[in-house]
């Protein structure tokens, strides 16, 4: 028996790889540095027209995650499927392919955004305007300083494409007791997003529903014009 255990990432896939050692970076990092560098503040994403949005959280929002449970499942998915997929597309084009699904996410959930700040105010850029509404500033103030985090928008893109390429491939999911095929389980999830994100009563359960399902739209428009083809697995 070797002296030596060998690493629980030796045999991932190199860009796999990568962003798990990236997300767990960064995860730790926010709560080592505290209030001594407000990492949410500076590397998640917020509304376009906030004062406190950056262009560079179009890239780092992903890699920011609010809890160990939000990192933990974002990372069993990409663990899990991640390799698969970038060993079907090829590295290169499964680095592009996460970060597309990622941009895109943001992209939706700030047009829905933007889309409810209309709403409220009749411009997409409302705080340059005088409200007093103490219930329109209450949402504004949501819009304009909740953050977004997560690459949950990047795992929904990776599950649409896995279901996509290998349809009838069975997953085990937990708690549920029997296996699922992939197609069955990412109609069932996005049905289940959509419901959510359109639901009054979830509007404000934290999570950012059309986030996930602009991930999982621009993965699957990516999958149609890169012309991938499925392959059903029994």
């Amino acid at each position: 028996m070797s002296q030596y255990r060998q690493s629980p990432l030796a045999n991932l896939t190199p860009v796999v790889k990568n962003l798990l050692i990236i997300n767990v970076i960064f995860y730790l990092a926010t709560f080592l540095l505290g209030e001594r560098f407000n990492m949410v503040e500076h590397f998640s994403a917020f509304y376009f027209n906030s004062p406190l949005f950056k262009p560079w959280q179009i890239i780092t929002y992903m890699f920011m995650h609010g809890g160990f449970m939000h990192i933990l499942f974002n990372m069993i998915g990409l663990f899990t499927i991640g390799p698969i997929l970038e060993q079907t597309m090829g590295s290169k084009r499964f680095f592009n392919y996460y970060f597309i699904c990622g941009i895109g996410a943001l992209a939706l959930h700030m047009a829905v955004q933007a889309f409810e700040v209309h709403q409220l105010t009749g411009t997409f850029m409302a705080s340059h305007l005088d409200i007093t509404d103490p219930a329109i500033l209450s949402k504004l103030e949501a819009i304009y300083y909740g953050p977004v985090l997560g690459a949950s928008g990047s795992i929904f893109g990776i599950l649409i494409a896995f279901a996509m390429i290998y349809p009838d491939m069975e997953l085990m999911i937990i708690p549920i007791p029997i296996p699922i095929k992939a197609k069955y389980f990412a109609v069932g999830y996005i049905v289940i997003e959509l419901f959510s994100g359109v639901n009054p009563m979830q509007a404000n359960d934290g999570v950012a529903h059309f986030a996930h399902l602009g991930g999982a739209l621009f993965g699957f428009i990516m999958i149609r014009i890169w012309g991938l083809h499925r392959r059903d697995i029994y």
